[in-house]
């Protein structure tokens, strides 16, 4: 019998100046950056959250703590890079994994083809098993207003 999974993640980083914009392992043009104890790739972060709740195991806190020094600037897509390998380790592959973006600025539909190849990339997947897509909020609340940016996953996994 098949085992079928699936899982939701959700994260949210304030922007700031001073730091560099990485959505999906990309750097992307703007002249703000999201603020986190790693680059704060929002995306690659609710992936990961979507990957790990399909597994059953807990959240991208309780693996790769935001008190714990050694992930300080730490690249997330090398995170999703690990996390994908011990997810296969105990039977788990990745199905699909469909991504939304919320932010009001940059526009980001020239980027997400790249986004989207390289969390392909990293999970070990062909790249459409990956859907990202993105969006604005109308000027709505925190991420309408420019102060951050948001983003949901959800995973399919199957073993």
């Amino acid at each position: 019998m098949i085992n079928v999974r699936v899982g939701h993640g959700y994260d949210v980083h304030r922007l700031t100046s001073g730091r560099k914009l990485i959505l999906g392992g990309q750097e992307i043009p703007f002249e703000l950056g999201l603020l986190g104890h790693s680059d704060a790739d929002v995306l690659t972060h609710a992936v990961m959250d979507a990957l790990l709740g399909a597994a059953g195991l807990g959240d991208i806190g309780r693996h790769f703590p935001d008190t714990d020094p050694a992930y300080e600037g730490a690249d997330s897509i090398k995170l999703l890079e690990h996390l994908t390998a011990r997810l296969k380790e105990q039977g788990w592959q990745v199905g699909n994994v469909d991504a939304t973006i919320l932010a009001q600025r940059p526009k980001l539909a020239p980027y997400i083809p790249e986004m989207g190849r390289c969390l392909a990339a990293a999970m070990g997947v062909e790249r459409d098993q990956v859907n990202v897509k993105a969006t604005t909020e109308e000027k709505l609340g925190f991420t309408g207003a420019g102060e951050g940016m948001a983003a949901h996953a959800v995973a399919l996994i199957v073993r």
